[in-house]
Order: C-alpha cells, then sequence, then structure tokens
C-alpha cells in the first residue's frame, strides 16, 4: 500500500512544477487525497460493503470537490492536476500513467446499461473542463483537449478536440487541416446549394421557351 502511495506522490512531483516536496504532495494536494481515498473505497466495494465504500467516497467528495464512484478501477501513478469539478463514474477504468485535469467528466450518457463509463487507456492526458461519456476506449498515448466532449472511442496516440470532439492528430500527423478561425459555415453553404439549384431550374426553363 505505502509503494502505491509513495508511487502517486512521485508522480505529482514529476508532472508539477509547483510541488516541493513528498510531504507537501502527500498532505496538501487534493488529488493525491482523493486517490488515496478512493483506493479505500474501492476495497469496501469490492468486498462487499457497499455503504462505507460510499461513505469514505462521500467523505473524499467533500474534502476534495473530487468525486469518484467507488466502483471505479484506477490504475498506477494517476495524477490529478487541481482536481475541483472532476466526477469519475462508476464503471470507469483507468490506465496507469493518466493525467487529468480539473473539470473533467468520465461519465455515461444514460442509454447504456452495465459498463457504462469510459475506460481510458495508459499515458492518456484529459485537459481541463472535457466530458467524455458513454462505454467506448480513450486510446493509449492519447490527448483530449479542454472542453472537448468526446462521445465515440478515440484511437491510440490522438489527439481529439471539439463538441463533438474530432480528431485532429493522429501518431503525430494531422488528421484535419480545420483551424478554429476558417471554420465552414453551414448556413452559407445552404444558401449556396439553394442558389446552385435555383439557377439550374432558371436554366430548364429558359431551355423551355426556347424550344
Amino acid at each position: 500500500m505505502f509503494d502505491r502511495i509513495r508511487e502517486d506522490v512521485n508522480a505529482v512531483r514529476e508532472r508539477d512544477p509547483a510541488a516541493r516536496s513528498f510531504w507537501e504532495v502527500f498532505f496538501l494536494y487534493p488529488g493525491v487525497k482523493a486517490i488515496r481515498m478512493h483506493r479505500r473505497a474501492h476495497f469496501y466495494y469490492k468486498h462487499g460493503m457497499p455503504f462505507l465504500a460510499r461513505m469514505v467516497s462521500q467523505r473524499a467528495v467533500r474534502k476534495t470537490g473530487i468525486e469518484i464512484h467507488p466502483g471505479a478501477t484506477i490504475g498506477r501513478r494517476l495524477v490529478i492536476d487541481h482536481g475541483t469539478g472532476i466526477v469519475i463514474g462508476e464503471t470507469t477504468e483507468i490506465g496507469d500513467d493518466v493525467l487529468i485535469y480539473q473539470g473533467v467528466t468520465l461519465g455515461g450518457t444514460g442509454k447504456d446499461t452495465g459498463k457504462r463509463h469510459p475506460t481510458i487507456g495508459n499515458n492518456v492526458m484529459i485537459s481541463a473542463g472535457a466530458k467524455v461519456l458513454g462505454p467506448f476506449k480513450i486510446g493509449d498515448n492519447s490527448r483530449v483537449a479542454a472542453g472537448a466532449v468526446v462521445l465515440e472511442e478515440v484511437p491510440p496516440n490522438s489527439t481529439v478536440v471539439g463538441v463533438p470532439a474530432r480528431v485532429v492528430r493522429q501518431d503525430g500527423k494531422r488528421v484535419n487541416t480545420l483551424d478554429q478561425i476558417h471554420i465552414p459555415d453551414p448556413v452559407k453553404q445552404k444558401m449556396d446549394a439553394l442558389e446552385n439549384r435555383i439557377a439550374e431550374l432558371e436554366q430548364t426553363i429558359s431551355n423551355f421557351k426556347g424550344d
């Protein structure tokens, strides 16, 4: 158990330049405290003590502002940076070396039963405010941009952005050259299509008159 705690603390120290000492992270970082309490809650959950599990997890919410259902499975060296407003659902599975920022939701859509929440691969980063909703996988080494809403599976080694999220980079190569300035205007596209159709009809009428 202590080895796991030491791994969690050292993972934070490696990723957070503001972390000054082992004991500062251990005692004062809410993400580390939330993970530590979740491991205890998960033990109770797996051993048929759901009331105790929920009691520990709700206490963790009050102390840290981070809500992790005791049924969620968390791998090694998870780093929760800041952490306020994070919600992790019951059937969520998180791999090793994952980094999660504040305001992230790993939740369901309300349409699924059984496995309702996402599976997060190894070495994934989920940026602030992102929502990952549904029972699919975020592939290893992927990145979810801030504010993205992910509703379908993400391949490994990918970066996803937007609402709904789309893959813009995979295996180090840009997938879509669309940027945030030159976004197609759907209204203009529709108007152009209507104008083209009107021109075709006018030409057809003109041909009939010519006959």
